[in-house]
């Protein structure tokens, strides 16, 4: 059987942390699609077309990475798909305690779905992308921030 993982984000845009833990992963899982969720809170920097060219053109040479969108309950989205892995990135401890909470009602909601906890590596700690949002917005450089297959400007 397929080990599928489902890396829910919004992605707005892809930071070299996101990339860092879609690559380590597929040493865990023969397939991760990474699902970049509309969110109607937040006001979106990118366009999620923009968001899944940006992410395709990362991993285009990566046949195991699929991207798409979605509406929703991540753990409703697993269970369409089949997929029984969800996938999360981890640089704070804070980001623990907001993730744990997430697993355990999803847990709750949806017994046969495991969440699968990775830590980002220790120079991608301090990356956001919020903080990316934050660079371009004051016209600043943050390309060594995203992975280096994107040219930002060609986003903007």
């Amino acid at each position: 059987m397929e080990k599928v993982a489902l890396f829910p984000g919004s992605f707005d845009p892809i930071t070299v942390g996101h990339e860092s833990i879609i690559y380590r992963s597929l040493s865990l899982f023969d397939k991760v699609i990474v699902a970049i969720g509309f969110n109607a809170n937040k006001k979106a920097f990118f366009s999620i077309e923009k968001r899944i060219a940006m992410i395709q053109e990362v991993f285009a040479s990566e046949p195991r990475i699929e991207v798409i969108s979605y509406e929703g309950l991540t753990v409703e989205l697993c269970n369409r798909l089949g997929v029984r892995y969800i996938l999360r990135g981890l640089r704070t401890s804070a980001d623990f305690e907001f993730e744990r909470a997430i697993a355990q009602v999803n847990k709750l909601m949806h017994p046969n779905i495991e969440t699968i906890f990775m830590l980002t590596a220790p120079q991608h700690t301090p990356i956001n992308s919020t903080i990316i949002r934050d660079i371009l917005l004051h016209n600043g450089d943050p390309s060594q921030f995203i992975p280096s297959a994107i040219n930002i400007k060609d986003y903007l």
